[in-house]
């Protein structure tokens, strides 16, 4: 099967199809078939998904995205054998964001100027041990330094596999490639966070060791993954000293354009960390759940988002423009969030999630897209790194944001009604930012792309 999924497969004319001596399908045959069905479901370009440089993205991608959404329903489990407190538990979501806010868009500018490869191979790595060493200890202070070395692997993955994307693809097979790489991060934060939910009631140490996954997924890509970098780029990106590649990448981001998609790609983070924050605080205390129903609702948020991602291709070709889509998948992202919060049954914050889910997958999928083009090959890891760097910021100061904000609202309601007036304010905030930035878009002049 492993090999079945890494080969890279040519398509052949329906001349050279025919069927084996005794009447079965043959191979080129087969994958046609799969073809016409992925099509069915993706679009046009779901011949992407057979070729072996995507392939490897998106297994590498499957990582990073376990960061937080493997803690979602455990947090609250981690209270007593930390030896910390509710309100200071969620520093292990903010210990993990808060150094890719430095390190992504040094680590960008690295991928502009040594290549993309060593630096996800370094990501996979560096994530797994720091990771899985958390099982280790019960020292709440050494957690959260393994978390913050954690972050600093994040960097060197995420960003750097959306730039490889846009090296490799354009169009409506680059939206639609980073839609797919979106869906592999909601296949990842579906089934692993159930895991989490089940082992966490064994063992709490248990939920960390599934970051141990990293360490065979580096050695494939280690063998099979080439550098995706065009030739010239890179050459380009090797004469220029490191001023000069800072001082283009400023040259870029001070454009009005590219500016205000910096600041609208790190508003669905603050939706998305809103809700794992306090998944596992809605539905085990407001609701009255355990923690194996919010493993439930965080997968079903994953679920809903990786689906939908898998249309950003579609929804890219069908307009004209993407601003209307992305208004309305804002305002789809952010009452879902409100209708979690505001839950009363889990039935109820069943559907807000989905509503957040496809807002999240497609508005991020679109984003990515939209930033990748902005960017000249030379300076496009700089640039995606420092948008995904500005998801960083929001994904940090979100949980701090949020827990302080209900500590000053428990001192006048109680601590439920807090969190509920507090989720509802985020997703409203979050919506009005990039509904608003996506406005200024909308009205800036094109993009001077400048070597």
């Amino acid at each position: 099967m492993v090999k079945r999924f890494l080969r890279l497969t040519t398509l052949t004319h329906a001349s050279d199809t025919h069927r084996a001596s005794d009447g079965t399908l043959n191979l080129a045959e087969e994958e046609r078939i799969e073809v016409r069905l992925l099509s069915s479901v993706v679009g046009d370009e779901a011949e992407l998904l057979q070729e072996r440089p995507f392939q490897l993205l998106f297994l590498s991608n499957m990582l990073p995205p376990l960061g937080t959404a493997l803690l979602s329903p455990v947090l609250g489990s981690l209270i007593d054998p930390l030896g910390t407190t509710p309100a200071n538990i969620g520093l292990v979501m903010s210990a993990f964001t808060a150094p890719a806010i430095i390190t992504i868009p040094i680590v960008g500018v690295i991928a502009d100027r040594y290549g993309r490869r060593p630096v996800i191979l370094f990501g996979l790595v560096w994530f797994g041990v720091a990771g899985s060493a958390i099982a280790l200890t019960t020292n709440f202070q050494l957690v959260l330094f393994l978390r913050v070395l954690q972050g600093i692997g994040f960097a060197a993955l995420t960003p750097i596999i959306i730039t490889s994307i846009g090296d490799l693809y354009a169009g409506t097979k680059e939206a639609t490639a980073q839609g797919l790489r979106f869906t592999g991060s909601g296949i990842s934060q579906t089934i692993f966070p159930l895991g989490a939910g089940v082992l966490v009631g064994l063992a709490w140490r248990y939920p960390f060791l599934l970051y141990a996954i990293a360490f065979p997924i580096a050695a494939v890509v280690y063998i099979y993954f080439e550098e995706p970098v065009d030739s010239d780029a890179a050459s380009d990106s090797g004469v220029k000293n490191v001023r000069q590649q800072l001082r283009a990448l400023w040259s870029l981001v001070s454009q009005r354009r590219v500016w205000a998609m910096v600041i609208v790609r790190g508003t669905p983070n603050i939706v998305w960390l809103g809700f794992l924050t306090y998944n596992s605080i809605i539905v085990v205390d407001l609701i009255g759940g355990t923690a194996t129903e919010a493993g439930l609702l965080a997968a079903l948020g994953s679920l809903s988002y990786a689906l939908s991602a898998t249309q950003a291709g579609r929804l890219s070709a069908r307009f004209d423009s993407r601003l209307f889509p992305l208004i309305v998948m804002n305002v789809a992202m952010a009452s879902g969030l409100c209708i979690v919060f505001i839950a009363r049954t889990l039935l109820l914050a069943f559907v807000g999630i989905v509503f957040l889910g496809i807002g999240f997958g497609l508005t991020l999928s679109l984003y990515r897209s939209i930033i990748t083009n902005l960017a000249s090959p030379s300076a496009r890891g700089g640039l995606v790194s420092l948008a995904e760097g500005v998801g960083r910021i929001t994904s940090t100061l979100t949980p701090i944001g949020m827990g302080a904000t209900i500590a000053i609202a428990t001192r006048w309601m109680e601590f439920s009604a807090s969190v509920r007036l507090v989720g509802v304010g985020t997703g409203l905030v979050a919506a009005t930012i990039g509904i608003v930035s996506l406005g200024i878009v909308n009205r800036s002049p094109p993009t001077h792309l400048k070597e």
